[in-house]
């Protein structure tokens, strides 16, 4: 019953708002683990260092300007990352396209063969196997632990950052990510 309410309250949340979001839009809709994401009162730049795909260099302004993104910085020896990326699995399938993205990228010395061992073992099927080896991306954003999520607007600005694990799949994961989307 309660996730019942939940759902309709967000719904409600959403449906409701203007056009576009507020970070008093956003907040309101943060609950359980997404009580610790940190939202800033107006967009601020990122860092945009180069990091690894399987065919080469990427760079988030060039393949994922214009959508929304959840950036996410983990590695294989991150046990919190490890309960945390089914949940980022499952929200790139519900909300991955045109318009949104979860780009993952594993941090410091991640063997490519080790992340298809780890994405076999956690059931991860749709992420991206993005590798930053040298750690540029992270040091340049300041991610100083591991897992950091950065939410990012379609201008490739960040909105807002959670260190530490979460549900990214949860009722209040999805309507944030949904109130984002139909900005």
């Amino acid at each position: 019953m309660k996730n019942l309410l939940t759902a309709l309250l967000y719904t409600g949340l959403i449906a409701t708002a203007n056009p576009g979001w507020s970070e008093t839009d956003l907040a309101a809709l943060r609950d359980g683990d997404l009580r610790k994401l940190v939202l800033h009162e107006s967009p601020k730049p990122l860092a945009d260092a180069t990091f690894e795909g399987p065919h080469g260099p990427v760079s988030l302004a060039e393949h994922y300007r214009g959508q929304v993104v959840v950036l996410n910085f983990w590695a294989l020896w991150c046990a919190p990352c490890r309960e945390e990326m089914p949940t980022l699995d499952a929200l790139q399938q519900e909300f991955g396209g045109e318009d949104f993205a979860v780009v993952t990228v594993a941090t410091g010395p991640n063997a490519p063969p080790a992340i298809d061992k780890f994405f076999d073992e956690v059931g991860v099927e749709s992420l991206p196997k993005y590798r930053d080896p040298r750690s540029g991306l992270a040091r340049a954003n300041g991610v100083l632990g591991l897992p950091v999520t950065v939410l990012l607007d379609r201008d490739g600005q960040e909105i807002a950052r959670l260190t530490g694990t979460a549900d990214w799949h949860s009722d209040s994961a999805r309507a944030i990510v949904s109130a984002l989307i139909e900005e």
